[in-house]
């Protein structure tokens, strides 16, 4: 073998091993003077699969040829569509308690409709009455007495923590009362925000069935998104397995000698 070749060889096999595919020569037929290219299909790098797959799962399978990202696809948009039935679901459910807590057990306290957080309907389920902010109609300010209430529930749990005695009130101008009251100010409802379900208690376990179902709706929301967020990590892992297993596959070089009356090439050829 001549130097030029060995030359020749030294210089293709470096290239060969950047590249994913080398393209093979078709056979030189008689007349030919050079040999022609085999288009063969390009394979990517080994990031451009998962990285896909983590966009839209299925995606990176599907560019190697693989049926089962067809599998990862149709997940995703199953799970795309539960999570939208939840999500609807629960919106709905959302907007009956709210206007059912706000025709029956509200209206009497406000005139404009105020929509408050979902703890505060939370709350409405479990006290039939809010109670009163404040009890003294004077200057003076005096929680809510009855502890059935929701107020007077936390005006009894600011008696417990801060008095020593809590059946006993201490001096209203000592620190206990004061950080009594200041608990009491801030956890309390009033105003448009008072509630009542008296007369109303078939209304008020409607409100509780609208209210669960819309939590449990948005829960499955939730639930749904996980599993999505996991789709796409399954099929861009699998994605990265199989690409890296395909660029550290053995190589089977071909190397062959072919000659013709103008020229003759020393061609290497084979897959990463």
């Amino acid at each position: 073998m001549s130097g030029s070749t060995w030359w020749l060889l030294a210089f293709l096999l470096p290239v060969s091993l950047r590249a994913q595919e080398i393209p093979r020569f078709r056979p030189v037929s008689a007349g030919s003077s050079a040999p022609s290219l085999d288009s063969q299909p390009v394979l990517h790098p080994v990031w451009v699969r998962p990285v896909a797959s983590l966009l839209l799962p299925g995606t990176g399978q599907l560019l190697a040829g693989q049926a089962r990202g067809v599998v990862y696809l149709a997940f995703e948009l199953w799970i795309v569509s539960r999570a939208a039935v939840a999500n609807q679901r629960g919106n709905e459910q959302a907007a009956r308690y709210r206007e059912l807590a706000y025709d029956v057990a509200r209206r009497q306290y406000s005139s404009a409709r105020v929509d408050g957080p979902f703890e505060y309907y939370e709350t409405m389920e479990k006290f039939v009455e809010s109670g009163v902010y404040d009890e003294d109609a004077g200057p003076a300010f005096v929680p809510e007495g009855d502890s059935t209430t929701y107020n007077g529930s936390v005006w009894s749990l600011a008696r417990r923590t801060f008095f020593a005695n809590p059946d006993s009130l201490p001096d209203q101008a000592s620190p206990a009362y004061g950080q009594a009251v200041a608990f009491y100010q801030d956890r309390a409802v009033g105003g448009q925000f008072q509630w009542s379900w008296r007369g109303a208690r078939l209304e008020q376990d409607v409100f509780r069935v609208a209210i669960r179902s819309s939590d449990d709706a948005f829960r499955q929301r939730t639930n749904y998104l996980g599993v999505l967020v996991l789709n796409h990590l399954v099929s861009a892992i699998d994605a990265l397995i199989s690409a890296r297993a395909e660029s550290r596959s053995p190589v089977v070089p071909q190397v062959r000698f072919q000659a013709n009356p103008e020229a003759a090439v020393l061609v290497w050829t084979g897959r990463f």
